[in-house]
């Protein structure tokens, strides 16, 4: 069994980080000992996999479905295939957002225009998917 503070350790996340992840329901509730949280060296793993799943753009409700939102029939790796098809296309938009937004950037650099106005009416803004 690992201390709270042991884990939060080992995984490189602060005790109020474990703590939160317990209320939301991310990591199961913590064994008590003597008022105090034990876990099992299994958690390590779970919290990695959430640690992992923030660090590419993924929310804390897609994170729950991750983990706990399918069918148990389908396994980890269809789950993570499943969610990563839909997170590679959010993350593409992304990109493409960023990619006009440098154009406006790159076009302020080299402009004199007066206002914003004339800035962007050489810039195609595509519209936002819905």
């Amino acid at each position: 069994m690992l201390s709270i503070g042991q884990v939060a350790e080992k995984v490189g996340v602060n005790t109020s980080a474990l703590r939160y992840y317990e209320q939301i329901g991310l990591i199961p509730n913590a064994n008590r000992v003597n008022g105090k949280r034990e876990y099992s060296s299994e958690i390590i793993g779970r919290i990695q996999v959430i640690k992992l799943a923030q660090s590419a753009g993924f929310q804390i409700d897609e994170i729950k479905i991750l983990l706990e939102g399918f069918d148990s029939n389908i396994s980890p790796s269809e789950r993570w295939k499943a969610m990563a098809t839909k997170k590679k296309s959010e993350l593409q938009d992304k990109i493409n957002q960023l990619k006009v937004m440098q154009s406006v950037l790159d076009n302020s650099l080299k402009c004199s225009c007066l206002s914003w106005e004339e800035c962007f009416k050489n810039i195609e803004i595509p519209a936002k998917k819905v």
